[in-house]
């Protein structure tokens, strides 16, 4: 998967936890998915309608009722929902807030290795230093991220390197995501 996808997945905050619930097997109806996550109505509506928007869910034709339809998984959002899957599985139920946020993940995945603020800001194209900044130091304050300074460069620059559960989510998500856009992704 390509990292823009990733970013524009993960750019609502009830998208891996509906992909994860779908991919461990919960019935893709409203009522099932809401209790599995969590999320208010508003939010998980919003979430859904993005996932449906991006092709990664689809209505199950012959399933449902018109108002309370069934969603399913498309192939595209099978390979996402794994992604989901294996995230939610390594992270404690202390960390949802900070995973919900739209650009943790995608942060955590350009920091496969250790890297320097605009390493970083280069390989998300669209985040702003804003972001990326307060992302780094929610992930720091929650030990998932480690800031040193690298005191030899003139002038002396931080490096930033994921560690403990965001070392693990890392590897995860890197192993997975890519940084070049393939013909597969233009679609």
């Amino acid at each position: 998967m390509y990292i823009g996808s990733f970013v524009n997945i993960t750019s609502r905050a009830w998208a891996l936890p509906i992909l994860s619930s779908l991919h461990a097997g919960v019935p893709g109806r409203q009522a099932t998915l809401l209790a599995a996550t969590g999320a208010s109505r508003t939010a998980f509506a919003q979430s859904m309608d993005h996932l449906i928007k991006i092709d990664l869910l689809e209505r199950n034709p012959g399933y449902g009722h018109p108002l309370r339809p069934e969603f399913r998984l498309t192939q595209l959002g099978m390979e996402a929902a794994a992604i989901a899957d294996k995230v939610q599985r390594v992270s404690a139920d202390d960390d949802q807030d900070l995973l919900r946020r739209s650009w943790t993940l995608p942060v955590l995945t350009s920091l496969q290795k250790p890297s320097h603020f605009n390493d970083i800001k280069r390989n998300l194209k669209t985040i702003t230093d804003r972001a990326l900044s307060q992302s780094l130091k929610a992930m720091e304050v929650r030990h998932w991220v480690h800031r040193s300074v690298d005191e030899a460069a003139r002038p002396p620059r931080s490096i930033y390197r994921a560690v403990n559960t965001g070392g693990v989510i890392s590897r995860i998500t890197g192993a997975e995501i890519s940084f070049v856009q393939s013909q597969a992704d233009f679609r």
